[in-house]
């Protein structure tokens, strides 16, 4: 199953987890006080998590790429053939019916094909019929 027949709950990508809908008006305000005493109390301790934030992602080391072939390896686009010494392979025997059982196949129905062992079957089969 695809991951666009999913709800979008189920997503992998992230963590984000949007707005927060409240049971009631006072839960709101209470989350709302919450909220804001939280922020008193970093400012009072000379916390801003924001410019803490920008300021580590701007001392860190931008990320370089440097692609590297394996040990082992090399970058060409020709790669000659290997000459193994010229061994050749017999070409395969023909398998040819020598008893004397069959003689011959017919097309019954649809191109399907029925091998006839004897007179009577090959008049059937031109008329059409099973037997």
């Amino acid at each position: 199953m695809t991951m666009h027949l999913h709800h979008p709950s189920l997503s992998l990508s992230g963590k984000k987890k949007g707005r927060h809908k409240f049971r009631n008006a006072e839960e709101a305000r209470k989350a709302r006080e919450l909220d804001a005493s939280w922020k008193e109390l970093q400012k009072k301790w000379e916390i801003d998590a924001d410019a803490k934030r920008r300021s580590r992602a701007m001392k860190a080391e931008p990320l370089t790429y440097k692609l590297t072939t394996p040990v082992g390896r090399t970058n060409t686009h020709n790669i000659p053939s290997r000459d193994t010494g010229g061994n050749h392979s017999t070409a395969r025997v023909e398998k040819v019916y020598t008893g004397t059982k069959v003689l011959g196949i017919a097309t019954m129905h649809k191109s399907n094909a029925v091998p006839v062992f004897a007179a009577e079957e090959a008049v059937e089969i031109s008329r059409m019929r099973r037997g």
